[in-house]
């Protein structure tokens, strides 16, 4: 079996992608990702009304990077990440990151997170387009979180709803917490305050 995987991944690699994307595509793609996103602010993505965000915009601040969906049993933690962010505003940014990679949880258009965001919990933080944070689609920013080879130390992605990532104001990783830790977690107050 392990050499039947093997194969056809050789094949794959030979021909190019499933996408039907030639092979030299492929790794020129995936070479120009890791030259284009050698720093965390580097990135540029839309934010959830289709405006591009460029992550210079956010040096000098703490942030933390949150997976977040709809329909989950941890979605009340939008509460708190509000909380966190009217409380502590002045000393840390929130960036929620609309993603459906478990269990189908946020299902909605752009524009239906941002209504059910705004009229159920109130959220004012940054909001951004719904992305995969995990998987073979991941995008460029969580594999930037979740690659040690990128980050410096981390190669922990998501593995639900509402995972969050610590980057400092220097732009650095620092801290990975799991979906169970909640926003308002010693632990994630002491690093606003450091």
């Amino acid at each position: 079996m392990k050499t039947l995987l093997v194969l056809i991944s050789t094949i794959l690699l030979a021909s190019g992608d499933f996408l039907g994307r030639p092979a030299s595509q492929v790794k020129l793609q995936s070479l120009s990702n890791t030259m284009a996103e050698s720093s965390f602010y580097d990135f540029k993505l839309k934010d959830i009304n289709g405006k591009e965000v460029d992550f210079s915009e956010f040096k000098g601040k703490k942030l933390l990077l949150v997976n977040v969906a709809s329909k989950c049993g941890y979605t009340k933690q939008y509460a708190q990440l509000q909380e966190l962010y009217a409380e502590h505003g002045d000393k840390i940014t929130i960036l929620g990151f609309p993603a459906n990679n478990f269990g189908g949880q946020e299902p909605g258009s752009n524009e239906e997170i941002k209504e059910f965001c705004s009229t159920e919990y109130g959220v004012t933080f940054p909001m951004f387009e719904k992305i995969s944070v995990a998987g073979f689609d991941k995008h460029p920013l969580y594999r930037w979180l979740s690659d040690a080879s990128k980050n410096g130390w981390n190669n922990e992605e998501p593995n639900w709803n509402f995972c969050k990532y610590f980057v400092n104001e220097k732009g650095e990783l620092v801290k990975f917490f799991p979906s169970a830790v909640t926003p308002l977690d010693e632990e994630i107050l002491k690093l606003i305050e450091a």
